[in-house]
């Protein structure tokens, strides 16, 4: 199983979960608009971490902490509104090879 099978599922889990007990579980009582904040905080903070990247003093690790959260938060949504992760990583298998011209031309006509 990766890593994706396996948070998929802890998240699948985490809907019956009492909120005040689980961080995931507290983002689904909280309902879809503040889970949609979160994925927009953390896409904020990529870009953030991104523009300071290998600066002095600047934790190393900072962005793929910051990608890590997003991508974690773009997954409660997916389970949330019950769209496999695994569906985008399908997506992003199709699109491979395939200019992302001619991808986004393809999106618009189809």
């Amino acid at each position: 199983m990766n890593i994706i099978e396996a948070l998929t599922e802890v998240l699948q889990a985490r809907r019956a979960a009492d909120p005040d007990s689980s961080y995931v579980a507290s983002l689904y009582a909280r309902g879809l608009n503040k889970m949609l904040e979160k994925v927009g905080e953390e896409a904020t903070e990529v870009l953030l971490a991104a523009k300071d990247h290998g600066r002095p003093g600047v934790d190393p690790t900072a962005l793929e902490q910051e990608v890590a959260d997003l991508w974690f938060h773009c997954m409660v949504v997916l389970v949330h509104l019950d769209v496999p992760p695994q569906q985008v990583l399908e997506t992003l298998a199709a699109r491979f090879g395939i200019s992302g011209h001619e991808e986004k031309r393809n999106r618009h006509t189809a």
